[in-house]
């Protein structure tokens, strides 16, 4: 660990902007290894925070504008997905604000999480707000976890986060099973 950590204090710069880029394109453990690192001397904390919040925040914006600018094109060819769709936007305009909360955090799902927002009818400002407000708390928990539970995340990281990651992916689907069917039995 100590050689990573070195690496990381020779390239500080081009970690920030590694850091930013992972965050804009998925969420992960990158997150907390950059607060171990800012926790260790390698890095700046504030720094570590800023990058991680602009990748999260901007990275969202970016799929939220994709899906209203190209995804309404893209469903009129695919009626399947349109209506799933439609049961999918009355599910979101109920809980679209706890979904922009949720969806970070379970492994894989902050890759397409702000695709289906796109293509409500939620107004983009809304979006930002709530957007900018998931990402702050994110960065929050991700990078000062990193910071304050270093040592004790790399434990827990070498022992099996990826079964943890699996657990929530699991509690997440489950949830929104039961969201899909309470909204099925209401609209339908």
């Amino acid at each position: 660990m100590e050689a990573i950590i070195s690496l990381i204090s020779q390239y500080g710069t081009l970690v920030y902007l590694l850091l930013f880029g992972y965050c804009t394109l998925k969420s992960g453990s990158l997150p907390l290894f950059g607060g171990y690192a800012a926790q260790a001397g390698a890095l700046d904390v504030a720094l570590v925070a800023v990058a991680t919040f602009a990748g999260g925040y901007l990275g969202d914006e970016l799929r939220f504008a994709v899906a209203r600018r190209f995804g309404a094109g893209f469903l009129a060819s695919r009626p399947r997905l349109l209506a799933l769709m439609d049961k999918a936007e009355a599910l979101l305009d109920a809980y679209g604000w706890a979904y922009i909360f949720i969806y970070r955090y379970p492994k894989g799902m902050r890759t397409i999480g702000a695709l289906p927002v796109g293509l409500t009818q939620m107004k983009w400002p809304v979006f930002t707000v709530l957007n900018a407000s998931s990402a702050l708390l994110w960065t929050g928990l991700l990078v000062g976890a990193g910071y304050y539970f270093g040592a004790a995340i790399e434990r827990a990281v070498v022992d099996g986060w990826g079964t943890f990651s699996i657990v929530l992916l699991l509690v997440f689907l489950g949830l929104a099973v039961l969201g899909w069917r309470r909204l099925s039995r209401t609209v339908g």
